[in-house]
């Protein structure tokens, strides 16, 4: 499909190798910032995450940055086509190569996540799921820099890629806030973790997000938090 159509937008996909998919979606509805002025998305992709941080907070201005051209092109159509578009930029870019003197209240990504693995032999999709340690290392130095003092970052990568960030994050001056372990259904191990950073050292929350009530039947905490996005709900 490469029209996905939401109740307030539309997101073409052509150009990007990596689609829509429920990471990303769940990263967006779920990550939470008290009025944010300005946010961020790292690795935008298809510009999803960020139209739907735009619907939730209305009077946020958002910054997308994206390494791949092809979908920076596609993320820079959505965005225009969008009704939020006077609040959103996109940026072709590497984050590390991103400078701005503006300060973030909520940084987001759905970064690269398979570290020092096999690279995938298709070239678009090997930049948007590959990466390495020192990646997640720059990373965190980076959104150091771009967070305001009271701000935000929050990320979902699998288990083991998001205990190698909490890892480093401290050492960047970040701590954890509130860990969400997303899990297919009950029965089911968490296959996801999305993750808040602030320069807070506070204790952590920990919360178990379900997807499945049953095989193909989505639970209602699901439908409640995506039923101001997708159709049908």
């Amino acid at each position: 499909m490469s029209i996905f159509k939401f109740k307030q937008f539309e997101v073409d996909q052509r150009g990007c190798a990596m689609k829509i998919n429920t990471d990303g979606v769940l990263l967006a509805a779920l990550a939470e910032s008290n009025s944010p002025k300005r946010i961020l998305d790292i690795g935008t992709g298809t510009g999803v995450i960020a139209l739907m941080l735009a619907q939730r907070f209305n009077h946020a201005h958002l910054e997308a940055v994206e390494i791949d051209e092809e979908a920076s092109k596609t993320a820079d159509r959505n965005f225009k086509s969008s009704i939020f578009s006077d609040r959103l930029t996109i940026n072709h870019r590497a984050i590390e190569q991103y400078s701005t003197i503006d300060k973030f209240d909520l940084i987001v990504s759905n970064p690269p996540y398979f570290v020092n693995d096999l690279k995938n032999l298709e070239e678009k999709k090997g930049i948007a799921r590959h990466t390495n340690e020192e990646f997640f290392n720059d990373l965190l130095v980076k959104v150091n820099s771009l967070l305001t003092e009271n701000g935000s970052f929050w990320f979902v990568l699998p288990i083991k890629q998001a205990e190698l960030l909490i890892k480093n994050a401290a050492k960047c001056g970040l701590f954890i806030s509130k860990q969400i372990h997303l899990h297919s259904d009950e029965n089911k191990p968490e296959f996801r973790r999305i993750v808040c950073l602030k320069s807070v050292d506070a204790t952590p929350i920990h919360e178990h997000f379900y997807i499945y009530e049953s095989e193909k039947v989505y639970t209602k905490a699901y439908k409640d938090l995506l039923k101001d996005f997708f159709l049908g709900y």
